[in-house]
């Protein structure tokens, strides 16, 4: 099979493929739920699930520094890249040795175009439309706050970083009737001091558990420098694994615009 990849590279893979590598963790669940196993030979060491599976997988390094030699002793006939989650030196070194199939996820809709572009390259089509159509389903029961609240999602601390309008965290707080107070729409992940965040006076302040584990510590910090706003911790991975994680997200970001809706 030959397909074009969100880089618009032609990629020619044999069909369907049987020795699959993926670079992501959320990747190397959504292969899972695929039904793959059996077909795919690694996972990355920041892969969790499906637990009890995924640990019996040679692990080939982290998304962003990935054990290439032991990649080729894999010897894969797919592989599977995030153009923001991988390393773009490693993962050009592969293309040259393998089919290397690279997306590009930055919103919800093509999240789900992901999902089936997916299935289509590794023989498991229906049950990628099956997990894209229950997705919808789960989204679409999300409800809809009256008054949008001002919200500022933080991933990183020293310095605070936080999230702009490109990006797929972005879209699904769009998803739960959330405003992003940061309308920057040319830094993806505006830096910010402790100053501006008081400044920016948001209704809600989101703290991410990845890439930097936000816990109740940080909350109070929050809070001192946010007296009037709520300061929530959240689940990472809700708002930025974008294949069948969102199938747990739906429910989770229900119980989260309740609790916001409750306390405001």
């Amino acid at each position: 099979m030959t397909i074009t990849d969100d880089l618009g590279r032609e990629v020619t893979i044999p069909f369907p493929p049987k020795r699959i590598l993926s670079t992501v963790p959320s990747t190397t669940e959504f292969l899972f739920d695929l039904g793959l196993e059996g077909k795919i030979i690694s996972r990355t060491r920041f892969c969790k699930y499906p637990k009890g599976k995924i640990e019996k997988l040679p692990n080939i390094g982290g998304p962003k520094d990935l054990y290439l030699d032991k990649i080729r002793l894999l010897d894969p006939d797919l592989i599977l890249a995030n153009k923001e989650e991988n390393n773009k030196t490693q993962i050009e070194a592969l293309m040259e040795e393998f089919p290397v199939y690279v997306c590009k996820v930055g919103n919800f809709e093509e999240a789900l175009q992901n999902i089936l572009n997916t299935g289509k390259i590794t023989g498991s089509e229906t049950k990628a439309f099956e997990i894209a159509n229950q997705i919808r389903a789960g989204f679409a029961k999300i409800p809809k706050i009256d008054q949008p609240l001002k919200v500022l999602y933080l991933i990183w601390k020293n310095p605070y970083m936080t999230v702009g309008t490109d990006t797929f965290i972005n879209s699904l707080l769009e998803k739960c009737g959330l405003l992003n107070i940061i309308s920057d729409t040319e830094k993806r992940y505006p830096k910010l001091s402790p100053e501006e965040i008081q400044d920016l006076h948001p209704d809600v302040v989101l703290l991410s558990s990845e890439p930097f584990p936000f816990s109740a510590s940080h909350q109070s910090e929050i809070q001192k420098l946010l007296p009037n706003a709520k300061i929530e911790l959240v689940d990472g991975e809700m708002f930025s694994w974008y294949e069948s994680h969102l199938l747990k997200a739906s429910n989770y970001l229900t119980e989260l615009i309740h609790k916001l809706i409750k306390n405001s």
